[in-house]
């Protein structure tokens, strides 16, 4: 039976779910689950925890994952039967605990022995040698400086099942995989698990991986040091160019932007790289983790430090003010000392964590690398500019990759290329109808909202299991998030919502696939409805 706690509970969450995608909607969340626990409600509990998780993940801050992890898995011990008729939930929870060994990896504030029994648990379940284990003791193994330990892990790794649904996007292996052969020394291994198509599904970077939209440029900058190493100069140009364009914006692209500074650092480009280091410093003070700014910081140290044997370190950077630190114009000479304190220093408490010096150890040996030809015969610098910009009269639409800010029109574009009837309101909301479901896409400033309306309307005496019906779905499905509205004329009104955050941008390829997405799940929404008794 629903209690009226339970439906308060429900509403509550509802309501979070809709709030900006801002600290106090973290907060929020995390609040109503301590409520659910209390209350001895677990599936709010767990419903709250996975909204948390996939808020921190969305935000680019991946080791807050760690607590609202453990968490989850204490409920679930508590109430070992809660997922047995859930299985997508229990494998979206271990999808979860995954990535939060992975982020705990990116930060001392998470202790060793915490990293080492969540991955045992993972293997507890899913076997000493499943796939996903076998890639997170690599990783612990290759951070932790026991290469020995990691290429025993590799062979289990890439011997496994890439499709696991627990190991992460398959398309994105090739690109882990060959990141870890790049810091080992071999770039030629790393570049042949790039382009390896049997076991991959695709064959070369830059044809990219059509489930994957993080592709093709995620591989592009993986192979951007092998290529470089091997000779193949002007490829790790075109790919650097092509990658830097979607990465510059990104938030979540920051860890890869230490490899596009060391790019420009040893190709050769001090200049590019002073613009680039320029242009991103900023970010450096909202890191996604430890790890990505302690590489991002020694990235930019050795960059500083060649531009200044090149002549160029008299040459000043604004650095904008953070926390205490005032704003300043900073010569790179001095900027590059700055960062290499801040890598060290980062180094250092990774290295007081894990009871080694592998961290200093590889910052320092980032710090000692040279250019690796001198000059390098590559196309001259001014060739790397941004592409010209289009005339304001005739903007046009981007590419079907390259990221742009969300607007109306290239809504309308993704809604066209589907080819199915949609009218467009005077608020330029445009409305389709797909089988049982209304759909309305909006653009609300940079970000992209569908609402699903289902035909089927209830009478107002079934509330109840109206809500049951939100409740039970909102647990059990990711996208759309269901709700009641009541118009005040004796019926209920069963709808749902998705909201995308695109202030990073978006190309109109992945454009496309959340269109898709919101129709596919929208109209699985009014179809359950529709099926109700």
């Amino acid at each position: 039976m629903t209690t009226a706690r339970d439906r308060a509970l429900a509403a509550a969450l509802a309501d979070a779910r809709d709030r900006p995608d801002d600290e106090g909607r973290c907060a929020e969340l995390d609040r109503i689950a301590a409520r659910a626990d209390a209350a001895d409600d677990p599936r709010t509990a767990l419903s709250a925890r996975f909204a948390l998780v996939e808020a921190y993940l969305h935000r680019g801050e991946r080791w807050r994952t760690v607590e609202p992890v453990r968490r989850l898995r204490a409920t679930l011990a508590r109430h070992p039967g809660l997922l047995d008729a859930h299985p997508d939930e229990l494998v979206r929870l271990r999808r979860h605990h995954r990535q939060a060994v992975e982020a705990a990896l990116g930060t001392p504030r998470v202790g060793l022995d915490q990293i080492r029994s969540l991955t045992d648990t993972l293997a507890d379940e899913l076997g000493p040698d499943a796939t996903p284990v076998a890639e997170l003791r690599c990783r612990l193994a290759d951070h932790l400086g026991d290469e020995p330990a990691a290429r025993r892990a590799y062979q289990r790794w890439t011997a496994g099942d890439a499709a696991d649904p627990v190991g992460g996007c398959p398309g994105c292996a090739p690109a882990r995989r060959a990141e870890l052969l790049t810091g080992w020394g071999e770039p030629e291994a790393a570049l042949a698990a790039l382009a390896a198509p049997e076991q991959h599904g695709y064959h070369d970077p830059a044809d990219g991986e059509p489930n994957c939209t993080d592709q093709p440029e995620r591989s592009l900058t993986a192979g951007l040091l092998p290529w470089l190493r091997t000779g193949a100069v002007e490829r790790a140009a075109r790919a650097h160019v092509r990658a830097y364009r979607r990465h510059r914006r990104e938030r979540a692209a920051f860890p890869l932007l230490a490899t596009h500074l060391r790019f420009c650092a040893l190709g050769g480009y001090p200049h590019r790289g002073l613009e680039l280091l320029t242009e991103q410093l900023p970010r450096l003070d909202r890191p996604a983790d430890d790890l990505s700014a302690m590489e991002f910081a020694a990235a930019g140290a050795l960059l500083c430090g060649l531009a200044t044997e090149a002549g160029l370190g008299g040459r000043r950077i604004h650095r904008p003010g953070h926390g205490s630190r005032p704003a300043a114009e900073v010569d790179v000479a001095t900027l590059g000392a700055q960062l290499q304190a801040l890598a060290t220093a980062l180094a250092g408490s990774f290295d007081a964590r894990n009871g080694t010096g592998h961290q200093s150890g590889r910052i320092a040996s980032w710090l000692a690398e040279r250019p690796l030809a001198g000059p390098v015969s590559l196309a001259a610098e001014s060739e790397f500019d941004e592409e010209p910009e289009a005339d304001p009269a005739d903007p046009g639409l981007p590419g079907p990759e390259e990221p742009a800010p969300l607007d109306a029109a290239l809504l309308t574009a993704a809604l066209a290329a589907r080819r199915e009837a949609v009218t467009v309101e005077p608020d330029g909301t445009l409305v389709g109808r797909w089988g049982e479901a209304t759909i309305q896409f909006r653009v609300l400033g940079e970000v992209l909202h569908a609402r699903v309306v289902a035909a089927r309307t209830l009478p107002a005496d079934r509330r109840a299991e109206a809500y049951a019906f939100c409740n039970a779905w909102n647990h059990d499905r990711l996208l759309p998030a269901a709700y009641v509205h009541e118009p005040g004329d004796g019926t209920l009104v069963l709808a749902a919502g998705v909201t995308t955050d695109l202030s990073c941008g978006v190309a109109p390829t992945q454009l496309a696939v959340l269109v898709a997405a919101a129709v596919r799940t929208g109209t699985a929404y009014a179809d359950a409805v529709a099926a109700l008794g």
